[in-house]
Order: structure tokens, then sequence, then C-alpha cells
């Protein structure tokens, strides 16, 4: 999973220089070679989530590699933004096949709050590459050429490929297969959408990854246009993605004491509370000084770091006899829900960052909302 991190945010202090190659003129076009993979990331699971159901979690993955590759060179030679933005596509593609068969085999192995606390030291992994890749991004980019950056994404592409087949044992059984059928998906859906529980955390998932991609896609514009700050950036990027992974690690202990829904539930209104405060304060006004600034985001990942993985657990949860079909559904669903609601967003986010702001509150306020109707629910 941590290659994803890697082919997202190693790119982004290159993202005006890439621009510059491929001719974009607005500033906001370059926040679509992030935006994009995103979408790669939705629609990827439709294709490899079934069939990993019928064959096996691991030559599933070993496709998804191999599509990467070939995407990645593809984005090498690029030479206009139409060529780019299909490249990061199917780069996403192929990276949801790892991306998304690695929940699958969590679910296969374990369930309940202890399936939520794996989930979290993977997470842990997941969020150490943001720390460091924007920082290794900027000094490829210093010492040779943002296709460099590419280069290095394939290097740890394929160690990563050798690690999975020398040392993951297959974790579906034969007797739990699936056989693949024309059928396969359309079977899943309406399995899968028999759970109100599923479908609502999926679509909270949805709010807060878009809300968050926002943030992904526009923060080089931020920091580096709007603060001036683009030799800090990568360390800031790097101080921002602690913020999360500490809030995960704690994650890992926290859910057995506390169990993920009370986690769930505090931690949204906390990204409620965050984002009304920032817009209360600084509504009409310039950007506040940097130091504010990150503080607010600071909070607002720190809420986070214990969404992430407790929303993908709780929607995973009641659909363990179909994993794959459903992993693939409840991440499709939320990075198609993610990919608009960023790119919308994002082009608001021009000279200041309340925007951004604005953008947290509207996902907060309609997560409550979905959680809220879960909970009525169940007690009815």
């Amino acid at each position: 999973m941590s290659i994803v991190a890697l082919a997202i945010d190693a790119l982004l202090p290159a993202l005006d220089i890439i621009g510059i190659t491929i001719g974009t003129t607005d500033l906001a076009d370059n926040q679509l070679l992030i935006t994009m993979i995103f979408l790669g990331l939705g629609i990827g699971p439709l294709i490899f989530g079934p069939i990993s159901d019928s064959i096996g979690r691991k030559p599933v993955v070993y496709m998804g590699f191999t599509l990467f590759i070939i995407a990645s060179f593809m984005c090498i030679y690029s030479t206009s933004l139409s060529v780019m933005i299909t490249g990061r596509i199917l780069q996403g593609i192929g990276l949801s096949a790892p991306r998304t068969i690695a929940i699958a085999m969590i679910r296969d192995i374990y369930t309940g709050d202890y399936m939520a606390r794996i989930m979290s030291f993977i997470t842990v992994v997941f969020i150490l590459v943001p720390i460091i890749a924007p920082a290794i991004g900027k000094s490829v980019l210093d010492h040779y050429n943002w296709q460099a950056i590419f280069y290095i994404q394939l290097v740890f592409g394929v160690l990563v490929t050798f690690w999975f087949w020398k040392r993951q044992d297959e974790t579906l059984d034969l007797s739990k297969r699936i056989k693949f059928t024309s059928s396969i998906f359309t079977d899943g859906l309406k399995e899968l959408i028999k759970y109100k529980t599923t479908i609502g955390y999926t679509l909270i998932s949805g709010f807060i990854v878009g809300s968050f991609l926002v943030y992904l896609s526009s923060s080089q514009q931020i920091f580096e246009q709007q603060y001036q700050l683009k030799d800090e950036f990568p360390y800031i990027f790097a101080l921002l993605a602690i913020s999360i992974g500490t809030a995960t690690f704690l994650n890992g202990t926290l859910v057995l004491k506390y169990g993920m829904e009370k986690l769930i539930t505090v931690s949204l209104l906390g990204y409620f509370g965050i984002s009304l405060l920032y817009i209360i304060l600084f509504y009409g006004e310039a950007n506040p000084n940097i130091v504010v600034l990150l503080f607010f985001f600071g909070m607002q990942f720190f809420a986070i770091g214990f969404l992430f993985g407790n929303l993908r657990a709780v929607a995973m949860q009641p659909v363990g006899h179909i994993a794959g079909i459903a992993a693939a559904i409840t991440g499709f669903i939320s990075t198609i829900m993610a990919v608009p609601i960023s790119t919308y967003i994002g082009r608001f986010v021009t000279d200041t960052a309340l925007p951004l702001f604005i953008g947290f509150l509207i996902c907060a306020v309609l997560s409550i909302v979905i959680l809220v109707y879960l909970k009525v629910s169940e007690k009815k």
C-alpha cells in the first residue's frame, strides 16, 4: 500500500515543473496529476476485486504492479497534459490492486476491533511514506529531473513485488474461492447493499477522503505559491503527515479499549469543530501566520488519523464472506466520491486556504448526518 503514497506524494514538489514541461497554463490543472491517480484507484478495484475472489489474492497483486510499471513509463515520456493524465489514471488502476487486495487479505485473517488494530499498524507504514516522499522528490528534482521521480517509484515497486512474492502467503483458501462468472460483480453488489452499515460508513469514508484529497492536491500551491515556502514544503508536508501517523498509531491501542464506532464519532465531531473554528476566525481574511495554519491542519489530520482505518474496518466487518468484491466496491464508491469533491473544491483554493476548511466543514456535516442516521437505524 505504501507504493500508492509514494506515487502520489513524491511528485508534489515537481508539479509546477512538470506543468511547464507538458504545457499547462493554469496552476489548478497541475492538481489533476494528483486527483486523477485517485480516479484510477477507484476504477481498478472493480476489475481486481472480483478476480481476486476467484483466483486468489497474490496473482492479482502481480497484475497490478505490471500495469503500474507500464503506466509509469507512459508518464515519463509524456509531452502533454492529456497523456500525463492518462498515465496517472493507469498508474492508479495498477496500484489499486495492492491497495485493495491488502485490505481483503486483512479481512481474510482478522475480524472486529482486532482487524482495526492491524489496519492501524499497516496504515502507520502507509503514513511513513508521505513523511519522506516529498523530500525524496525534491532531492531527486534538485540533482536530476522530474522523470527520475518516476524511476524511483519503479525501483521501489519492483523491490516490494519481490518481497511480496518471497514472504507473503496466499490468504484466500481454495475452499473459499468464488467461481468467476459474468454476474460475480452484480451478485456481490446485491449482497453488499443488504448491509446498511457497510454502505453508510463507505459514504462517510468518501467524504473524508474527498476533503483530504483537496489538501493533497493543493498543498504545493498553498505552501509554495501562497506562503512562498518552496524549500520548506517537503518538511511541512512531513510534519503534517506525522500528525496523521501519530493518531493512527494511537488508534491501534485505543480501538481495543473504546471500539471503532466510538472513535469514529469523537473524531468526526472534532473534524467538524476544528473546521468551524477556523472559518469563524478567518472568514474574509487573508491567510493567517503559517504557524497558525499548521496548527489547524495538524489538528484536522490528527482527527483524520482515527478515521481512515476505522471507517474501512467497520465497513468491511459484515462482508468478510465476499471480502475481495466488497473491498473493491467500497473502495470504488469512496474514491469516486472523493475525486469530484476534491476537484471542485480545489478550484476555489487560489488566494487563501479558507476554501479548504469550508470543504472540510461541509464534508464533516454530511458525514455526521449519515452517522446519526445509522445510529438511529440501529436502535429501531
